[in-house]
């Protein structure tokens, strides 16, 4: 995990590669904290992708 507060905007919609990138974690890890409830996301109708929102990753950045 970054010791830096990750620098998005509250309504950016990031996927999962760049979600991982700026909380410095793997893909895989990310999936497993979704999975748990650590960090929220939604996932698009159309695609099934998931995307998570800058709230979003701040609020999990600060909880862990």
């Amino acid at each position: 995990m970054t010791a830096v507060e990750p620098n998005v905007n509250d309504g950016d919609k990031l996927n999962v590669t760049q979600t991982a990138a700026i909380l410095g974690i793997h893909r895989n890890t990310l999936r497993m904290h979704t999975d748990a409830g650590l960090i929220r996301c939604v996932v698009s109708r159309r695609t099934g992708y998931r995307r998570y929102m800058g709230r979003d990753i701040k609020r999990y950045w600060r909880e862990q």
